[in-house]
């Protein structure tokens, strides 16, 4: 027990560090920065190319490392900060997790994606405890991370730049009444986090042994569950935060092995949310600040098609394309009507309920695996697994979210996050019933009677099929008066309370109905692939989701087709290789959010 729980210590040392970037951020701009593992990952990556390349002590690489990342989240700030100042905290969430696709695609770039093992500028096992082997690193970053979280501490007390800190934090307007230069003390706390994390991200890899520029993501969401754990805002809570969650989920390895560590990381995350929201150092006045509900897009009317331009995309979806396509153009065109059948629906959620999910990835997993346990194992024909698919979907996901709901702020998205990791997790670990990370081959194509569905071309016309079914009813819903009644939940929730309306009955309602068709494109996808596993289901599909409905417009239908279109077949009409396909959608997002917030396919209001 006692190696458990030294492992879990130093485990949690890194967790600490690089938490508290993402708390001091939080604190002063009430932003939840995606980008800081990034950063991390980007210090890591700068001080191996330093000590191997550059051959340089350990004192200048860290200077460099500093500057670098300084720099880095200078110009991140700049461009995906500092322009949504005054808007909602989902606008510049939104454009963080863009910032985090950037940087991690071009570090990949620069350095290249390979894992590279990181030298030793610091002994890792020359030390022992209860059998357990760590080094002088781990010592040091112990004493980095109590330096770190003390100097900030006297920092932000006495000193006159930490005062404006404290003072922004506390509450901006009177801060800016006072003289108090908020946008600048802002960037420079920006610059302050970006500039730990790269320190972090020093230590961290001498930890792990090995870097690569594609681990920002994992480091970043770690820390980010760290964080919130013990209370986004607070430094002491940040510190806190890394060394249970590291505890925790060292002692749940021991006991249950490595394949649940995501289960336990955000299984954790979601009962601290749920029976203390603002985390064990966290203040609740805080939560209620800090709105992640409503729209934060500018007001617009939906771009309308008359008769004859909608007869005319008629014409292209049922003519043309069939007609003109080659097969894998027809594979292209079918992932769009996939991912517009998943974005299609979230409209409900993010535009008209207000409330937006960064986890639907889950839904699509449940119903994937739903569809093809139920044809293969259970020999029922491909339509009743295609419907238990949506229902399962909509049922699990919604018994699963069902405790989040009574949360406010930012902390709703986040267990959404949480829940899509967890239902992964579970697939991933049960294999008695999924088979696992090993996944389900063999998965037989889609059969309506005696019709066998077996090219892309066949599948194209039941994408499409479903396609517009779910748009049908998604305008439906959206223009009847349970339609109206959603609109007002996500237009000024607080007035509707008011009049009665129960907000998180319809909240709960709309997550369902988007869940549903999420379970339905996952029968889908799971049908024709043949196959599934867990890896394709990452948080980047989620994300995508969430990415398309911003860029058609969050509360148009059809602006969710729209932005399946641009942001699904136009890279791969242009043949882009993933990683630029990935910076181009980070880079398309924040265009968009900046210049276009009501979306493509949204007029704005004059």
């Amino acid at each position: 027990m006692l190696d458990t729980l030294i492992t879990g210590l130093i485990h949690g040392n890194a967790y600490a560090l690089v938490a508290v970037g993402v708390s001091l951020i939080f604190g002063v701009t009430n932003v939840v920065n995606f980008a800081q593992g990034s950063l991390v990952a980007l210090g890591a990556m700068t001080a191996w190319w330093l000590v191997v390349v550059g051959h340089q002590p350990l004192p200048v690489v860290i200077i460099g490392v500093l500057l670098v990342t300084g720099a880095v989240g200078y110009i991140t700030d700049l461009f995906a900060v500092k322009p949504f100042g005054k808007a909602p905290p989902i606008a510049a969430l939104l454009t963080t997790f863009a910032a985090s696709m950037i940087l991690d695609r071009l570090s990949q770039l620069v350095f290249e994606p390979e894992l590279r093992s990181f030298p030793e500028v610091l002994p890792t096992t020359n030390l022992s405890i209860g059998g357990v082997r760590f080094g002088t690193s781990d010592v040091v970053m112990f004493g980095l991370t109590l330096l770190v979280m003390g100097g900030l501490a006297v920092y932000l007390r006495y000193g006159r730049t930490g005062r404006a800190i404290r003072a922004t934090a506390q509450d901006t307007d009177a801060a800016q009444q006072m003289g108090v230069p908020v946008q600048r003390i802002r960037t420079i706390s920006f610059v302050l986090a970006s500039a730990l994390g790269g320190l972090a991200g020093i230590f961290v890899a001498l930890y792990t042994g090995s870097t690569s520029p594609t681990a920002g993501m994992t480091i970043g969401l770690t820390a980010f569950v760290a964080a919130t754990i013990g209370g986004l805002g607070s430094i002491p809570g940040a510190v806190v935060g890394g060394f249970v969650l590291g505890i925790v989920e060292a002692f749940g390895v021991y006991q249950f092995g490595d394949g649940v560590r995501d289960l336990i990381t955000f299984g954790l995350l979601i009962l601290v949310l749920v029976f203390r929201p603002a985390g064990l150092f966290g203040k609740v006045s805080a939560i209620a600040s800090e709105p992640m509900t409503g729209t934060f897009l500018g007001a617009g009317r939906e771009i309308r098609l008359n008769a004859w331009q909608w007869t005319l995309v008629g014409l292209i979806a049922v003519v043309a394309i069939p007609l003109l396509a080659s097969q894998p153009m027809l594979a292209v065109a079918n992932q769009v009507i996939l991912y517009a059948i998943i974005a299609v629906p979230m409209v409900l959620l993010g535009g008209s309920a207000g409330q937006i999910s960064i986890g639907q990835a889950a839904p699509v997993a449940i119903g994937a695996y739903t569809s093809a346990i139920t044809v293969m194992d259970l020999k029922l024909p491909f339509l009743v697994g295609l419907l238990l698919a949506g229902v399962v979907a909509a049922v699990v996901a919604t018994v699963l979210t069902l405790p989040i709901w009574r949360l406010t702020g930012h902390y709703v998205s986040i267990a959404t996050l949480g829940i899509g990791f967890v239902a992964v997790s579970i697939i991933r670990n049960w294999d008695s019933v999924t088979r696992g990370a090993y996944g389900i081959t063999g998965v037989p194509g889609p059969r309506i009677g005696d019709l066998r569905l077996t090219s892309a071309g066949d599948y194209y016309w039941l994408n499409l099929a479903v396609g517009i079914i779910t748009l049908l009813v998604v305008l439906r819903l959206r223009s009847s008066h349970l339609g109206t009644i959603m609109a007002s939940v996500g237009s000024d929730e607080v007035a509707a309370r008011s009049a009665g309306v129960r907000t998180r009955d319809y909240k709960v309602l709309a997550f369902a109905v988007a869940a549903f068709f999420a379970g339905i494109a996952g029968s889908l996808l799971a049908h024709e692939n043949r196959y599934l596993d867990p890896t394709l289901f990452p948080i980047l599909m989620s994300t995508l989701a969430l990415t398309i409905i911003v860029v058609g417009g969050i509360t148009s239908p059809v602006g969710a087709v729209v932005g399946s279109i641009v942001l699904v077949a136009v890279p791969e009409l242009l043949r882009l290789t993933p990683d630029v396909r990935i910076l181009l959608y980070g880079v398309v997002l924040i265009a968009v959010i900046r210049f276009r917030p009501q979306g493509l396919w949204v007029r704005r209001n004059a």
